[in-house]
């Protein structure tokens, strides 16, 4: 993640923080979609079941997505086998 900042020496792009997010993911679900939470959480429906990590890549391109950035800048930091998960984006 990049933003744009007016410099001495015009336009440079600057690194973005690394956010933490928690995540609540939907297995198996009948699409994928990102849902943001009255709380601010984000509920991530997948189609991918829970099995062998489907379901966490799924979490993961989903995520991406949404944040429009690449996949290998999405981390999950806790919950790899639970729904309930910390991920990290930047």
């Amino acid at each position: 993640m990049f933003e744009l900042k007016e410099g001495l020496f015009g336009k440079i792009k600057a690194k973005m923080a690394k956010r933490q997010f928690l995540v609540r993911a939907v297995p198996n679900a009948s699409k994928n979609e990102v849902i943001v939470e009255p709380d601010g959480s984000l509920k991530v429906r997948v189609s991918a079941r829970a099995v062998e990590g489907k379901a966490n890549k799924a979490v993961i391109e989903a995520l991406a997505e949404h944040f429009g950035v690449r996949k290998n800048s999405i981390e999950i930091i806790r919950g790899e086998k639970g729904r309930e998960k910390i991920i990290e984006v930047g």
